[in-house]
């Protein structure tokens, strides 16, 4: 279970001007709480430090080393600077674009597990549908730029992002969720809820079992 990002190099900032880590962290947690308490006792909560580009590699070798069965990376979503609108919150100068919200699951065709990375990315999905939550369609748009994507599952959101080196280079099948966008609002408080974490969590726990099932 893969913190998205590190301390030093802390992701998007959210409306309120809050890093993504602490998001990432604060989720991540749990899930892997849950995923412990519901049988799945190797589970291992990942955090990296240092910057960006080594911190990759960092999260690379563990789950290598460690010979993961598999990864799962949780981030929160925002925008392409373009789409940014400006507000004041706590008298300083934020960002926000409320125009898009949801969740997004994100595999590589690169990886040498991508037909079990994206049947787990799919049951995931399947699971956070089911909790009543919807997938960020912004993606397949033009006005995305570089940061467009294919869709591979037009039902569940689940996306293809082959250069993403967490997903590519490690050894066992890894999946790459968005579990909501920061940058939007109302979404960023929901994001902060308890209730919207149990929901994200007991949907991968859900799906893991699914899963493992199924396997």
């Amino acid at each position: 279970m893969d913190v998205g990002h590190t301390p030093d190099s802390y992701g998007a900032l959210s409306a309120r001007n809050d890093p993504e880590f602490g998001f990432n962290f604060r989720l991540a947690k749990l899930i892997t709480a849950k995923l412990r308490s519901e049988g799945f006792a190797a589970t291992r909560l990942l955090v990296t430090d240092g910057k960006a580009r080594p911190s990759l590699f960092k999260r690379i070798s563990a789950a290598n080393e460690g010979r993961a069965d598999l990864f799962l990376s949780v981030h929160h979503d925002s925008v392409p600077d373009k789409l940014l609108e400006t507000w004041e919150f706590d008298g300083a100068k934020s960002y926000f674009s409320d125009r898009f919200s949801g969740h997004s699951l994100f595999v590589s065709r690169q990886n040498p597990h991508f037909a079990t990375s994206l049947m787990l990315a799919q049951m995931i999905g399947s699971q956070l549908k089911q909790q009543g939550l919807h997938y960020a369609s912004q993606y397949t748009l033009p006005l995305m730029g570089r940061y467009r994507r294919q869709l591979l599952d037009k039902d569940v959101g689940v996306y293809r992002y082959d250069g993403l080196i967490v997903l590519s280079r490690t050894r066992s099948a890894a999946v790459l969720i968005e579990a909501g966008s920061i940058i939007n609002r109302d979404e960023e408080m929901e994001m902060n809820s308890a209730e919207r974490h149990e929901a994200v969590a007991g949907a991968v726990a859900a799906a893991m079992r699914e899963f493992c099932d199924r396997r």
